[in-house]
């Protein structure tokens, strides 16, 4: 059972020949490529502002290689959406600096309320956010009262606190099975692709709201199909967010740190990657002995292939971090009782992973924990 689909429209600017991408959901407002002086001096002034406004740099595997690189160079970190969170909340500095999308600030925020906290661009959304509006989500789950309301990562501060589990991709599985086992039922959201993909390994009885990822949701078996048979040797690597046909096809299925391991760990030379192509960045730069190829988004009447790159991600630069450092322009508010709601199923999410690390029973992480 699925809510209503919620269209997401964004601004997209008219087309020029050999400007953009002539799909919808494969454009992106990237900001304009310093030059390589510009760069050198970019990173240079954003050093000194990081130690001047005692801050770190948290960056997501999707950003551009600039501000991954110079996360890891300064002291920050390189990660999926929880070791951010993690980090976010376990790092002495008073100021993070968020590269990423708008729901990993305010999770930041969320975690470290006495921190500031800032964005390259507080317009970087995510279409699983803007297509889960708490009013509409809120009476969903009123539908179904008896249900444990368990939501993606990708959702506003307001979503949050009307759930009562908070999941990454990388811990869903998990927190499902450990629910689904003590007997609840679910109510999950907002991406239909994961909350189908987590039914089907775990038996879990589930409703989900009908939301997706404008970039995993465009990946075509057709084509991944074709691409394969051009690289039969090649391994295929798959995030969940992706369609059930597209998920049939991988080798192996996770989060993006799963991915990583995964590429790590298989001796395959060659992978077929199925995520945002900013993760490629990482995974080059972990497995240089290995070629990662883009899967395709266009299906068999596309006019574009391998465009998945979310816009929003996109909008993350050099220059937007500098001036957000130097001015607080893109400084994430949260409002603090709205902040505390939202925070017990986050606290939820990292006791059960961390509790799972330490070699816990994952039924003794959820017992006694239902709907809120």
């Amino acid at each position: 059972m699925s809510s209503p689909v919620i269209d997401v429209d964004y601004e997209q600017p008219t087309a020029k020949a050999g400007a953009v991408c002539d799909t919808r959901h494969a454009w992106a407002r990237v900001p304009a490529e310093p030059s390589p002086d510009q760069r050198v001096a970019l990173k240079e002034r954003i050093r000194r502002l990081l130690r001047e406004r005692n801050a770190v740099m948290v960056s997501h595997f999707y950003v551009h290689p600039d501000l991954q690189d110079l996360a890891e160079e300064t002291g920050g970190i390189v990660s999926d959406s929880l070791e951010m969170a993690r980090f976010g909340r376990d790092h002495a500095a008073t100021t993070l600096v968020v590269s990423g999308v708008r729901f990993m600030g305010e999770t930041s925020k969320i975690l470290s309320p006495e921190k500031r906290v800032l964005m390259p661009d507080l317009d970087a959304n995510c279409s699983l956010d803007l297509g889960c509006p708490v009013d509409e989500f809120s009476a969903f789950c009123d539908e179904h009262p008896d249900r444990t309301v368990v939501v993606y990562a990708n959702t506003s501060a307001a979503v949050k606190a009307r759930a009562d589990w908070l999941v990454t991709s990388s811990c869903a599985l998990d927190v499902v099975s450990a629910l689904h086992a003590q007997g609840r039922k679910i109510l999950w959201g907002p991406d239909r692709h994961l909350g189908d993909y987590i039914q089907r390994q775990t038996g879990a009885d589930m409703v989900s709201w009908n939301g997706a990822c404008i970039v995993h949701d465009e990946f075509k078996a057709l084509e991944l199909e074709l691409l394969i048979k051009e690289h039969p040797s090649a391994k295929v690597l798959v995030h969940p967010e992706s369609p059930a046909d597209v998920i049939a096809l991988a080798h192996a299925v996770g989060s993006t740190s799963a991915i990583l391991n995964a590429a790590q760990r298989m001796d395959a030379k060659e992978f077929i990657v199925a995520t945002d192509t900013g993760m490629l960045h990482k995974l080059r730069t972990l497995n240089p002995g290995k070629t990662f190829i883009e899967a395709p988004t266009a299906g068999n009447g596309g006019t574009c292939k391998s465009c998945a790159h979310c816009p929003w991600m996109a909008m993350n630069g050099l220059a937007e971090l500098a001036n957000a450092l130097e001015t607080g322009a893109g400084e994430i508010h949260v409002d603090p009782t709205l902040g505390l709601r939202a925070r017990l199923p986050i606290d939820r999410m990292l006791a059960f992973t961390a509790g799972l690390k330490n070699g816990q029973a994952p039924g003794s992480l959820v017992a006694g924990i239902g709907a809120a």
